[in-house]
């Protein structure tokens, strides 16, 4: 194993196989996608991450809409290899076992990209030690902050053991793994035969670090009552340090990586904006997010991209020339993945969807501000536009957080539209969405609806894998499609001159006027035009929106 110059990036979720339920959504899938592009370009770089023996959850939905959830069964050693390495975490002034399993991401060329899973389920720890990498943001903030503490303590003393001496880059993604921080300062501390932290210790550990914020909220930060952390974590010498480590009263996670950290980004260049105005005073660059394209690419145009632009794994930007693949053959590619899903769809749900019928795709988790009911606020105007347009089907699906309430709502109301469409349109919520039915997705339904509440979306990334399958995207502006959009090129914008999309009334109109006047007609009666535009989605954004683009940036502004 080369430990030399590597780069650690810590993740609390990264989604690997879509049978190992290590990822919730668009964090983990992203992680999943930065490491296996890091393989494809030999980056030295190396995951570390928690086990989530029982997942995030398996989500079940009634007939009404409600979503209940179970724990996840999965095998762990189907899928990992567990090392003899053992180190320990002081948590409630009690010392916890850390275990870790390995993964390993080959790439195009057989590069290698280990992802160590860290694990307390040991017979050494406490019963309630040991389920403290079970659940994927489970609990309450003492198991948040435990699991924080395995995560950031855990995992730099782990690589530690494993022999990696020289890490020259430790990548934060999002705020969960900060305490990573702590445990670098003790190093200094330690190697200069010191007892406190100094300015110069924070300055060297400033240089190796690096923070990607992902979340445009202040909710949406990790922050612990200082009393907690007191409890848990212990580390009087922490609150010493207050400019570096509180934050008015709490322990913020995410101005723990901000001060700690040389180079800070956001994950589009919208996002990078809004973080700049969310946090003042510290310099946010942006990174705009990708998709790993030979991971999201669907079979039939894996085959397509095979023929006509041969080596595009290895060079993602090559997809450009995607402008000069025959039409028939992107629409007959096109068809095929349409089938993969409607006979996944019908199977498992019975709704005799047809590949005829324009077919528009939803798929993200379930909370309020991304809208997903936004499609079916005016029941009479969808019948009628299906009516006197063309007809459409429509597929949903998503997980709501345990805890969020408004999230289980939205899933339960689009339960009650999709029967009071019945029999015009027919309307799909698949349940327990996971990475493969979101590949199924991404690739076969016609064109991909995003309704985020802007400037929320931070990034997404759904739309970057619809568009590598010729899917363009039908989207309010916000996250990466400001960047992605051109108007009837690349796909649509919904929203007043394509850019208000905050005010609810005025969002609708401009969604049923798109899909009435422009989606609709061209889909049925301007077919040519409609390949156009699948052409240019994977051609102008395939080709850029991949994290082959996205780890080059990294490389260049990040880590060397």
């Amino acid at each position: 194993m080369n430990t030399h110059d590597t780069i650690a990036y810590f993740s609390m979720e990264i989604g690997l196989e879509p049978a190992m339920p290590t990822y919730s959504g668009g964090l983990g899938v992203l992680a999943g996608d930065t490491i296996r592009a890091a393989a494809d370009l030999k980056i030295p770089l190396v995951g570390v991450t928690l086990l989530h023996r029982k997942g995030y959850f398996y989500q079940r939905l009634d007939a009404q809409g409600w979503q209940s959830e179970e724990p996840v069964e999965w095998v762990v050693e189907d899928f990992l290899t567990e090392l003899p390495a053992r180190v320990t975490v002081t948590i409630e002034g009690r010392r916890v076992q850390v275990r870790c399993w390995r993964y390993t991401v080959t790439g195009v060329s057989g590069f290698p990209v280990p992802v160590y899973f860290l694990d307390t389920d040991l017979p050494d720890n406490t019963e309630w030690d040991r389920t403290l990498t079970h659940f994927l943001y489970g609990g309450d903030q003492r198991y948040r902050l435990s699991q924080e503490i395995i995560l950031g303590i855990g995992g730099v003393r782990m690589l530690r053991a494993l022999g990696y001496s020289s890490i020259i880059r430790f990548h934060m993604n999002e705020g969960h793994s900060s305490l990573l921080t702590l445990e670098l300062l003790d190093e200094e501390v330690r190697a200069a035969g010191r007892q406190t932290v100094t300015d110069d210790d924070i300055a060297a550990v400033r240089q190796r670090c690096v923070f990607t914020t992902h979340t445009p909220v202040p909710a949406g930060h990790d922050q612990f009552p200082l009393e907690l952390v007191d409890r848990v974590l212990g580390r009087r010498e922490v609150f010493d340090r207050r400019d570096v480590f509180c934050c008015e009263g709490l322990l913020n996670m995410t101005y723990l990586g901000l001060n700690l950290s040389h180079y800070v980004n956001g994950v589009a260049k919208k996002h990078g904006e809004v973080s700049s105005h969310l946090f003042a005073g510290y310099v946010i660059d942006s990174i705009t997010n990708g998709v790993h394209a030979a991971t999201w690419v669907s079979s039939p145009f894996q085959a397509l991209y095979d023929r006509y632009i041969p080596g595009w794994k290895q060079d993602n930007f090559s997809l450009r020339y995607a402008l000069s693949i025959p039409k028939p053959h992107v629409w007959q590619a096109h068809l095929q993945a349409k089938r993969h899903l409607l006979e996944y769809v019908n199977r498992e749900t019975n709704a005799g969807l047809d590949v005829d019928v324009c077919t528009l795709g939803f798929a993200r988790r379930a909370t309020v501000y991304k809208r997903a009911d936004l499609l079916l606020t005016d029941i009479e105007r969808l019948r009628h536009i299906a009516a006197h347009t063309g007809p459409l089907q429509i597929i949903y699906a998503g997980k709501a957080h345990p805890q969020d309430q408004g999230g289980k709502e939205v899933i339960r109301r689009i339960f009650q539209a999709k029967e009071r469409l019945k029999p015009d349109i027919k309307v799909v919520y698949l349940q327990n969405y996971d990475m493969a039915v979101g590949k199924l997705m991404t690739a076969g339904v016609d064109v991909w609806l995003n309704t985020p509440q802007p400037p929320l979306e931070a990034s997404g990334t759904s739309g970057m894998k619809a568009a590598l399958n010729g899917v363009p995207s039908l989207s309010v502006l916000d996250g990466w499609w400001i960047e992605g959009w051109i108007e009837g090129v690349t796909g649509w914008a919904i929203g007043e001159d394509g850019r208000d999309g905050s005010e609810r009334s005025k969002v609708v109109a401009s969604l049923y006027d798109k899909l009435e006047h422009v989606v609709l007609p061209l889909f049925y009666r301007e077919r040519e035009r409609f390949l156009e535009v699948m052409l240019h989605a994977i051609a102008l954004n395939g080709s850029f929106f991949n994290t082959h683009r996205m780890m080059q940036q990294y490389v260049l502004k990040a880590y060397f």
